[in-house]
């Protein structure tokens, strides 16, 4: 969201089908009702995106303005965008040594696409290699098939083609490459088939990004950037869920529920700084790490006598002395009484 000020905007994180969509209504009202919001911009990742959904979409209100949207085409759905797809790969894509972006037109709205070399190569890569694996083992089942056919013996139980078929497939299956190496499961012997085009139209998606938008007054850059910083959004859920241990919660009353929930909130705040402060510092080190290492500082308070008591801080190490200076926090004293 954005103020009439400028301020930088904070993204609504919505998924689900059309009738849900309807649902966002509700919920951006009781906002703009509590905060001086002027401006609501929908950021979805790839599950929202359908036709239906971008017409109820274009029908939800915030005030007197349409509800903007960056929404990320599914994968499965890149295919009706091949030929622009395949014009942006070899052009803006053929020499590029960073991540480049390109406009279009698509339903009236624009289609913003962005493409990371050093992704695609990972991606084509990884690829690659299963490939690889898989016709590696199909050879060598091919070979042991071919070979008992000869008469010769192997131990343990004799393979078939139907068993040899079912075991590869479901390889392939498992690797979510049955677009690409296609298993004939009606042939009576063991054969599957590389589909060329399929692997070349899969190594002409690899590292692109697709989104729609109906965003005027951003460049796709800042189109690509608020998209991502949906991840961070979702890193945060993440930590909520793991290292804070938000839930599960265990209150009845309501007041103290949202206690639970604002402690855990101000816990993710002071999480979010320290991941800054070590970014800034080009630190080493993880969030988890740093509190895995702070955790070892002790207090300790031992009374002698019943009457005369001595507190005393464990000794700091070097490694968590570096820290506090890197963070930029006052060292703890070691208190004595």
């Amino acid at each position: 969201m954005q103020t009439a000020e400028g301020l930088p905007i904070h993204h609504e994180v919505f998924a689900g089908n059309a009738a849900e969509a309807h649902t966002l209504v509700p919920t951006i009202e009781r906002v703009l009702q509590r905060y001086p919001v002027r401006r609501v911009v929908l950021v979805a990742d790839r599950g929202l995106l359908s036709l239906d959904n971008l017409q109820t979409l274009r029908e939800i209100k915030v005030g007197a303005r349409p509800l903007e949207f960056i929404l990320a085409v599914p994968a499965r759905r890149y295919g009706d965008f091949e030929d622009i797809l395949e014009a942006f790969h070899r052009g803006a894509c053929a020499q590029a040594a960073a991540e480049v972006t390109e406009e279009f037109r698509w339903q009236g709205h624009r289609l913003i696409v962005a493409h990371r070399p050093d992704l695609a190569q990972e991606q084509g890569r990884r690829r690659d290699e299963q490939i690889a694996a898989l016709q590696a083992d199909a050879a060598r089942w091919t070979g042991k098939l071919d070979a008992q056919d000869e008469g010769k013996r192997y131990r343990g139980r004799k393979l078939s083609d139907g068993g040899v078929t079912a075991r590869f497939y479901k390889a392939v299956s498992d690797a979510r490459l049955a677009h690409i190496l296609k298993v004939d499961l009606t042939s009576e012997v063991f054969c599957y088939d590389l589909d060329v085009r399929a692997l070349n139209r899969a190594r002409l998606l690899d590292g692109k990004l697709v989104l729609v938008t109906n965003m005027a007054d951003h460049a796709p850059e800042q189109i690509v950037a608020r998209y991502k910083a949906l991840a961070d959004i979702e890193r945060g859920f993440r930590v909520l869920k793991s290292e804070i241990e938000i839930a599960p919660v265990f209150h009845r009353r309501g007041d103290r529920v949202r206690a639970h929930a604002l402690i855990c909130f101000l816990a993710l705040v002071l999480y979010r700084v320290l991941r800054m402060r070590l970014k800034d510092r080009h630190s080493p080190y993880s969030p988890e790490w740093v509190l895995e290492i702070m955790r070892r500082i002790q207090f300790h308070q031992v009374t002698l006598h019943q009457n005369q008591t001595a507190s005393g801080l464990s000794t700091l190490t070097p490694e968590q002395r570096d820290l506090f200076d890197t963070i930029d926090l006052p060292k703890p004293a070691a208190k004595q009484v």
